[in-house]
């Protein structure tokens, strides 16, 4: 009988570094299937027994025949998605290989706007107005009752986004007539404005261990140009906006089905004060669907929430993410991280290009430079609110220069 303790990670993007070298030092062996254009990227593959890869295009039954066919060598103790898009497809092949983890059904939850405003609705957290795009009556129905604006949006992130503002019946049935059969993956939903909250936590036995939250755009949003400067900032954990989100976060993700792993959750806080749940996501480094599928959205990926979690509490996701799955693997229990109540802020510049010189800015505050594909910034501590409101001006004018 195989001893070996072994993870098959699937990622359809190179991510989760940090992830496979804590099960690395705990001891796992990890295999990374990912697609073929990922194959010579920079992975961490110290901590790696198999980089394998795979058309991009594969359907489900191809996925499973793939992924069998490696198991004929090497027994997995444990699947895990470490790219939001790859969710359903881990829950897949733990089902037909019978390996514990989150089922189909929950993964869709997490994958699925309309399942998760149902869910949430039904549990009594308060979401905005909304109608699946179905029933044509119902539609009728939803837009005589509930004053527009609307937008068409799509339930998962396969779903070609979200649609201009719609303000008036007829602008909907053009809409979906050239949508035709793809209508059935979006629901129709009235606008709301408000700013964007998001709270990252560690889920343990269906029980929030550990949560941070953080505060980005405001929605609905403008689009965004090359050059804009944009940020994101710890909640000052005195607020009401911190406590009672943190509140409504413990109780949301027993709610939806998770059991064991790490979130991201948004919610929406109108003009008025009152809070609405935007969408979750089951892992560390994507966004819930529904802020994603904003036309424009600077935060489309919510990104460097790890890292802002990271320099304002001292936790690692990623890293605990691991101990988690070692943990349960194991049979040990997950012991609550230790962390302190620092501050940070990201200060991003929209970036297509080369700029800005990042290296040529020096302040003891710097945590880290970041960039990638659309963003380049910093990430800044600070040892209270007013501190990280100071450095978000101090640098949004060094990155508009």
């Amino acid at each position: 009988m195989d001893a070996v303790e072994r993870f098959l990670c699937l990622s359809s993007c190179p991510t989760g570094y940090d992830f496979l070298g804590k099960c690395a030092d705990m001891g796992i062996k990890v295999t990374v299937l990912t697609l073929d254009q990922h194959r010579d990227a920079d992975w961490p593959r110290e901590c790696l027994e198999e980089v394998a890869t795979m058309p991009p295009g594969l359907n489900r039954e191809q996925i499973l025949n793939t992924v069998s066919w490696m198991a004929r060598s090497k027994r997995f103790d444990r699947v895990v998605a470490l790219h939001v898009h790859d969710l359903e497809t881990a829950a897949q092949i733990r089902e037909h290989m019978r390996v514990p983890g989150m089922g189909a059904t929950t993964a869709g939850c997490y994958r699925d706007l309309l399942a998760q405003r149902v869910i949430a609705r039904a549990f009594g957290y308060p979401v905005p107005e909304f109608c699946r795009v179905l029933n044509y009556d119902q539609l009728r129905d939803f837009m005589a009752r509930v004053p527009g604006p609307w937008v068409l949006r799509g339930r998962s992130d396969e779903s070609f986004g979200s649609s201009p503002s719609i303000h008036d019946p007829e602008h909907l049935w053009r809409m979906l007539e050239q949508l035709g059969d793809a209508q059935s993956l979006y629901i129709l939903e009235q606008i709301v404005s408000g700013d964007v909250f998001h709270v990252a936590s560690i889920v343990s036995e269906s029980e929030v261990k550990f949560s941070a939250v953080l505060q980005g755009g405001t929605l609905p949003l403008r689009a965004f140009r090359d050059g804009d400067v944009i940020s994101m900032t710890t909640v000052d954990r005195d607020s009401r906006e911190a406590k009672e989100l943190t509140a409504m976060n413990r109780a949301l993700a027993p709610s939806l089905g998770m059991v064991r792993g790490v979130t991201q959750a948004e919610f929406l806080r109108t003009p008025a004060g009152n809070f609405y749940f935007l969408g979750i996501a089951a892992g560390v480094g994507g966004a819930p669907v529904d802020e994603s599928q904003f036309s424009g959205n600077p935060f489309g990926d919510t990104p460097f929430i790890d890292q802002l979690a990271y320099a304002s509490t001292g936790v690692n996701l990623w890293s605990e993410w691991a101990a988690l799955e070692v943990g349960n693997l194991r049979h040990v229990n997950y012991p609550i991280p230790s962390s302190f109540d620092g501050y940070a802020c990201s200060v991003l510049r929209l970036s297509q290009g080369t700029g800005p010189d990042l290296e040529s800015i020096n302040n003891p505050a710097i945590v880290s430079r970041v960039r990638n594909s659309t963003h380049a910034g910093l990430i800044l501590r600070a040892v209270d609110p007013q501190q990280m409101q100071n450095l978000i001006e101090e640098f949004r004018e060094r990155l508009e220069s």
